[in-house]
């Protein structure tokens, strides 16, 4: 809570928060480290994505958010002091391995991406072929003109 009587937007000064509270989120981000990092790679990969008119920054972008999303399940996965999920004796604890779904997840997702990305370069250089440009909108603008073209 603000000391202030008066505050604008519900919004207060930084000296305002409690030292314990900027503790606590410190604490927070220290020991989720990786998601963190997953989360601020999603977002960087989901703007470059969104804003950028080059069709190779667009799947650099796709291909962030692709690592983003392995960083997160690698970092949920994570077991301290763990062994790999190979069973050679009877009934074990298990606790004591590491689950393997992340992996199977991460490693899959790999191949995915590794296709699509080579399916989205091999049309993006028949786009440059056709249109002799990376512009999306230089692309969707000479499209258009050729609709136009096609009406008359």
């Amino acid at each position: 809570m603000c000391r202030h009587r008066r505050v604008h937007y519900g919004l207060c000064r930084i000296s305002d928060v409690p030292e314990r509270r900027i503790q606590h989120l410190n604490n927070y981000i220290v020991t989720n480290l990786p998601e963190v990092a997953s989360i601020i790679l999603f977002g960087i990969g989901f703007s470059n994505l969104l804003l950028a008119r080059n069709l190779i920054k667009k799947i650099i972008g796709l291909n962030i958010m692709d690592t983003a999303i392995y960083l997160f399940l690698a970092a949920k996965g994570y077991v301290d002091n763990a062994a790999a999920p190979i069973v050679t004796s009877g009934a074990v604890d298990p606790d004591l391995y590491v689950n393997p779904v992340p992996s199977g997840l991460v490693l899959t997702g790999i191949v995915v991406s590794v296709s699509v990305t080579a399916v989205l370069l091999a049309l993006t250089v028949r786009l440059y072929e056709e249109f002799n440009t990376l512009d999306i909108d230089e692309i969707v603008h000479q499209l258009r003109v050729k609709d136009k073209e096609a009406m008359r």
